[in-house]
């Protein structure tokens, strides 16, 4: 008879009782370390984002208070680290986009007031088929799956709105 090592198998329930626990104590000063590193809003999310990677690592946390407070406030410092980083990208983007649509033509609608009248008067997702496919360049296949409705609706729903923008049109 062979025996076969086996590693360990963890202790789930005592895992989670001392995460608790460590969560129990150290959460307020969590939040107070966010809060005094960004705004109120943010300081929640972070700690949510902090606790979440606690608890995915529950494993990793110390078993010892003071280490473990320190491991804590450790994953606390690169959370607020990724989202200031993130931010600042967020940042850069937005006015890169910002400038790119200040310098070019603005993508305007018709300026026919009957066509805007009438398109008013369709259902609001007929209107809105009109315009991807028309202003956009959407297929009738795009749009549907842009959507999410099935090809035939958008189809069939595209000639009736068709239909009656042209009655209203001529009428």
């Amino acid at each position: 008879m062979t025996s076969k090592l086996r590693a360990p198998v963890p202790n789930i329930t005592a895992d989670a009782e001392r995460i608790e626990s460590v969560v129990r104590r150290e959460a307020p000063a969590l939040l107070a370390y966010f809060e005094r590193r960004s705004t109120p809003h943010d300081a929640a999310d972070l700690l949510g984002e902090t606790l979440l990677i606690a608890w995915r690592r529950v494993s990793a946390v110390p078993v010892d208070d003071q280490e473990a407070r320190m491991w804590l406030f450790g994953v606390a410092r690169r959370v607020l680290t990724t989202s200031r980083r993130s931010g600042v990208r967020r940042q850069a983007l937005a006015d890169r986009l910002r400038e790119e649509a200040l310098t070019r033509p603005a993508a305007t609608a018709p300026q026919d007031d009957g066509l805007q009248e009438a398109l008013a008067g369709l259902d609001p997702l007929d209107a809105e088929i009109i315009r991807l496919l028309h202003w956009d360049g959407f297929g009738l296949s795009e749009i549907a799956q842009h959507l999410g409705k099935p090809a035939g609706t958008i189809r069939s729903r595209y000639s009736r709105a068709r239909a009656a923008l042209r009655a209203a049109l001529e009428g």
